[in-house]
């Protein structure tokens, strides 16, 4: 088991040590991902970055994750959630929009206009601490995938 989410890093930052990873980036998905990702960047002597991604919610049941959006990738829907309550991505549009303001306003807060890290022909660790739907998992590996990292 693990103390924490430093702790579970630490431990598996030590499993990913004992592995070959060519000119690694590590990319934590912010909250919970950052202090997971925090000693596995340094025990890589990798660059850490955030993937910024923001779960869009169920009118009326935000809870509910009818999708994600990353920063710079198309929205990412679970079909079965839209189909089972007769909605389309188009209903989404005005919440996909406010999601993108609150990742840009984040970037800027906690990363104070630092670019993105280049993962062009790198290999990218992605680390987050859970995921209870999935969504922004997908769509964070949706939008990483048009960084074209190497692995």
């Amino acid at each position: 088991m693990f103390r924490d989410r430093t702790d579970a890093g630490a431990q598996l930052a030590e499993a990913l040590a004992a592995r070959a990873f060519p000119d690694p980036v590590v990319l934590a998905l912010p909250r919970g991902g950052v202090p997971v990702a925090l000693p596995i960047a340094k025990r890589l002597g990798a660059p850490l970055d955030l993937l910024l991604v923001r779960k869009i919610g169920l009118p009326g049941n935000p809870e509910v994750a009818a999708g994600a959006v990353v920063e710079d990738g198309a929205p990412v829907f679970n079909p079965a959630i839209l189909q089972a309550y007769g909605l389309t991505p188009q209903d989404f549009d005005a919440d996909v929009a406010a999601r993108r303001r609150e990742i840009a306003a984040r970037r800027t807060a906690w990363l104070a206009h630092r670019d993105p890290v280049p993962l062009q022909a790198r290999t990218a660790i992605v680390v987050d601490a859970g995921s209870a739907s999935g969504a922004t998992v997908r769509a964070a590996l949706q939008g990483l995938a048009a960084r074209r990292p190497a692995r």
